[in-house]
């Protein structure tokens, strides 16, 4: 429960703070913080929380990531669903504490997208489903591979939520433009729920290609790694 517990606090931070950036400080007049801001965003939550409580959980706070290390050998199947639980509810927290603050201010309109994820017409970038789908794999492929290596026994001690809170920073100024980034299906969901419409319709995405980028990731550590990972 302890453990579940740091998972839905980690994700509730990660979507805050992440998604939070976006809706409330992206374009703020004058003094937006923008992609560059946003992207920063998300790798400090992961950061912080990491840090914070990653020795409690393990510091998933994502569902691919946790079926990505359950596939990697470093999860037992037991606790997959539920830190992944634990994660969902997190994230739906964080964007209902963001919902209350956003609508706060004259004009707000959940329509504007409320940092969904999506393709096609919904892509910021507009682009199509197919490069959505592909670009969710790769990152997140890549997102494991980072995760996993750092984590490793023989890698330098204490630094992994630097490199993967910097991994997920670069993942966001890649790709935003393509899908808004996933690469975390608990996240998408927190916010697309309250948008309903295409956000709930386009969620299927953002749960599928994160899993299969999570399975490749892991599959590609274990191919290259030794039996001491």
């Amino acid at each position: 429960m302890k453990a579940c517990g740091a998972e839905f606090l980690g994700t509730f931070w990660l979507v805050l703070g992440g998604c939070g950036s976006a809706v409330l400080a992206a374009a703020f007049p004058e003094l937006g913080i923008g992609l560059l801001g946003v992207s920063l965003a998300f790798g400090l939550t992961v950061v912080t929380m990491a840090y914070a409580v990653g020795h409690i959980s393990g510091g998933h706070f994502n569902p691919a990531v946790s079926v990505g290390l359950w596939a990697g050998g470093r999860l037992p199947l037991a606790k997959l669903l539920p830190y992944i639980v634990s994660q969902v509810l997190g994230g739906l927290a964080a964007g209902g504490v963001l919902y209350l603050i956003a609508s706060g201010k004259a004009g707000f309109d959940l329509s504007a997208g409320f940092a969904s994820n999506g393709y096609a017409e919904h892509s910021p970038g507009g682009y199509s489903l197919t490069a959505a789908a592909i670009c969710e794999v790769v990152m997140t492929a890549f997102f494991l591979l980072i995760i996993l290596g750092s984590t490793s026994k023989r890698a330098p001690a204490g630094f992994a939520p630097l490199a993967i809170g910097f991994s997920l920073a670069l993942i966001h100024l890649i790709s935003i433009p393509v899908t808004n980034t996933s690469v975390n299906p608990a996240r998408s969901t927190a916010v697309a729920l309250y948008v309903g419409d295409w956000a709930v319709s386009q969620l299927w995405l953002f749960w599928l290609a994160p899993i299969a980028g999570a399975l490749i990731g892991s599959l590609l550590y274990r191919l290259i790694a030794s039996e001491q990972d």
